[in-house]
């Protein structure tokens, strides 16, 4: 089970690497080869930065073991305590320069967790989501029809199950705001057996690059000034917040002794934060809060 997800994600990193370095034209992507001590595992991280399009970019896969699961995969499901564990994935978030082209995110993952006498316990999960500093209802639309074909060979309320949970997973409850505008997020699947529930997890690994290339393809030359240079970067602490506050992948890796570097490759370059920040009435900044970083029955629209 191990080596068919192995196989996978590598070859889902080395494919979305190349896709964004087209994109890119300029820069390519880093490789950086590391392993934990004592054969705890390892993985490969993989960075672009300051590229013509990528302000940065980072690829991660990393396959990890341990005598115990950390308190961020046991609070949910205590009866993981106490189980020796094996966790890969591949790991990706994408920052552009142009505030006009969305930042994106995706994981795909599979665990297994093991205990003598006990029959062990596995299971898959990931999702993509799209992160925009302005919005344009197109863009969304593409982007939630894409999650939706990956998800329909496995379900007529697949997409809709899992597009809420991904609403419900990426909220700032601190600051009562989405983090986007969603997509998919799914997480303990086994029901079907391994290999419907690995086919699943490679339609929506596949389906990111898809949904995501023809956006940033279509928003990267956008004219920008200052304004939303900073309105971008602003927005971008909001991405910061989640991901050292509520990530569970973030939490997971630094409990479990991951290497940190590869773990925080997700923060932007740069970011700022501005006390009691409100955009202008009636502005596009404005019209962020009001409609893109509100869940919507986005196909609805179309």
């Amino acid at each position: 089970m191990i080596d068919q997800v192995k196989t996978y994600l590598l070859n889902l990193q080395e494919n979305i690497c190349t896709q964004l370095e087209v994109v890119d034209g300029e820069a390519s992507f880093i490789k950086d080869n590391w392993e934990k001590e004592n054969g705890a595992g390892g993985g490969l991280t993989r960075v672009l930065m300051n590229g013509a399009v990528f302000e940065q970019a980072g690829v991660n896969f990393s396959l990890v073991r341990g005598d115990n699961m950390p308190a961020s995969a046991t609070a949910l499901r205590p009866e993981l305590a106490g189980r020796s564990f094996t966790a890969l994935g591949v790991s990706l978030v994408i920052h552009p320069h142009n505030p006009y082209a969305p930042t994106s995110h995706a994981n795909v993952r599979f665990f297994i967790a093991e205990k003598e006498g006990e029959d062990p316990i596995w299971w898959f999960g990931g999702g993509f989501d799209l992160t925009p500093y302005y919005g344009f209802d197109e863009d969304a639309i593409l982007w939630h029809q894409t999650a939706k074909e990956a998800c329909d060979p496995f379900g007529k309320d697949v997409y809709a199950k899992y597009k809420k949970w991904c609403d419900d997973y990426f909220y700032l409850k601190h600051r009562d705001e989405q983090r986007g505008i969603g997509g998919l997020f799914f997480d303990d699947l086994n029901e079907g057996g391994f290999d419907e529930c690995f086919a699943f997890m490679q339609s929506v690994g596949n389906g990111y690059i898809k949904a995501y290339r023809p956006i940033v393809q279509k928003r990267k030359d956008t004219s920008y000034g200052e304004r939303e240079r900073q309105f971008q970067l602003y927005r971008r602490g909001r991405y910061v917040e989640f991901n050292l506050v509520y990530d569970r992948g973030t939490l997971f890796g630094l409990q479990t002794g991951g290497r940190t570097e590869s773990i925080l490759m997700s923060l932007p370059p740069l970011v700022r934060w501005e006390y009691q920040y409100e955009p202008e009435e009636g502005s596009e900044e404005a019209r962020l809060y009001e409609r893109y970083i509100q869940p919507q029955d986005w196909l609805g629209l179309k």
